[in-house]
């Protein structure tokens, strides 16, 4: 009986991270039938939107007592105030990405971004680092290299995206607060000015097509419920098992750049990438024979 409770909970924490990474992966088609909406514009909405998504939520679950309760500290609303500025900022540069024609660099920043969470424990946590790790930094690292020397610029898209993604990781895991209440704090947070905007805008898009309209107002439900099935899924998975699902998002992300929005897949991307998945590669070995030994 107990087996059964365990297979049936890892089944739905496969179904819950999948469907999150697999959402996630699919923004690239969101995004781009938002063109023609500046980027700002689009991130306000999804602000606003996924504030009233969340507080609907909350309300309907009857959840606001403990909800307050996790938000009342001031040292958590200060912490999400940071986390907010650095997941706003991720938000922005995607979605500018995406309209830009750089989904290809964009599916870069996280396939690069488990690299950036690892130099990240090395700086900020002290966190020694295993010989393949230091292989696989020293990978990615060549990978980017030489997208820099092919292009004559650094893939600011990509770096910016692992790296206020893996920051914004590093702090939420000090925060002890769930999803739902962390995401509701942080688009609170953020609201005001996402309104303030909003309400300044000489002519804004939403009410002017009827497609736009449709596609900001749903903007909040897209935003929170991959959130909330990454955490459910985080519940009832191993983290190596989640290690291994989030290549989904960045994969799915390659394929619609290349294959669908045919974006120019060079010689030097294939270099790059193929250090990159190396790395990964490389990565996700460690990470597994870690949780082998824990396990045992």
């Amino acid at each position: 009986m107990a087996g059964s409770r365990r297979e049936g909970r890892s089944i739905a924490g496969v179904a819950y991270a999948a469907a999150a990474y697999l959402t996630w992966g699919l923004f690239p088609l969101y995004f781009r039938a938002l063109a023609g909406v500046p980027a700002p514009e689009v991130l306000a909405h999804r602000i606003v939107w996924s504030l009233v998504f969340l507080a609907a939520l909350v309300t309907a679950l009857r959840r606001w007592r403990g909800v307050a309760a996790q938000l009342r500290s001031p040292g958590t609303m200060v912490t999400l105030a940071v986390t907010a500025l650095l997941i706003s900022s991720n938000w922005l540069t995607y979605i500018w990405a995406v309209n830009s024609g750089r989904v290809l660099e964009a599916s870069l920043g996280y396939f690069v971004n488990p690299i950036v969470t690892v130099l990240l424990g090395v700086v900020f946590l002290r966190e020694p680092l295993t010989p393949r790790q230091v292989a696989a930094v020293g990978l990615a690292a060549a990978g980017v290299l030489v997208l820099v020397v092919n292009a004559g610029r650094v893939p600011w898209v990509a770096l910016a995206l692992a790296f206020t993604f893996g920051l914004y990781g590093l702090l939420r895991k000090r925060v002890p607060i769930e999803a739902v209440a962390g995401l509701l704090g942080e688009v609170g947070v953020l609201a005001p000015l996402a309104l303030l905007y909003l309400a300044t805008l000489p002519a804004g898009h939403f009410g002017a097509a009827p497609r736009h309209t449709a596609l900001l107002a749903a903007s909040g439900v897209v935003t929170a419920l991959p959130l909330i099935w990454f955490a459910q899924g985080v519940r009832r998975l191993r983290l190596s098992t989640i290690g291994l699902l989030q290549y989904l998002n960045p994969s799915l992300q390659f394929a619609i750049a290349v294959f669908l929005f045919g974006e120019h897949f060079t010689a030097a991307h294939g270099v790059a990438f193929g250090c990159i998945w190396a790395s990964l590669a490389i990565y996700t070995a460690e990470a597994l024979s870690a949780a082998r030994r824990q396990a045992g």
